[in-house]
């Protein structure tokens, strides 16, 4: 585990995705302490990399909106909000 200076809106999932995309591999999860610091298990050889993502991370605070993701589901299933409520109980 290596110690980073959290960022001011930490958003683990966002972090992970934009670690991944410069090629860093984390295990596990970010664990944020109460002195301000965030705690990443990866290499030591991605320490330079990761300090730059993690120095630049803005995370999102709202959780993402899925309607969008749901209506698509329902329109391929052929059902309606209220069909699908039923089925779900």
């Amino acid at each position: 585990m290596i110690l980073f200076t959290k960022p001011a809106n930490l958003n683990g999932a966002e972090l992970l995705d934009e670690l991944s995309a410069v090629g860093v591999v984390v295990k596990g999860y970010p664990l944020a302490d109460d002195n301000g610091n965030v705690w990443l298990d990866i290499k030591l050889t991605d320490k330079t990399k990761t300090e730059k993502v993690v120095a630049t991370h803005n995370g999102t605070t709202i959780a993402p909106d899925k309607t969008a993701a749901r209506q698509t589901i329902l329109d391929r299933l052929g059902l309606t909000a209220e069909e699908a409520a039923i089925l779900l109980g």
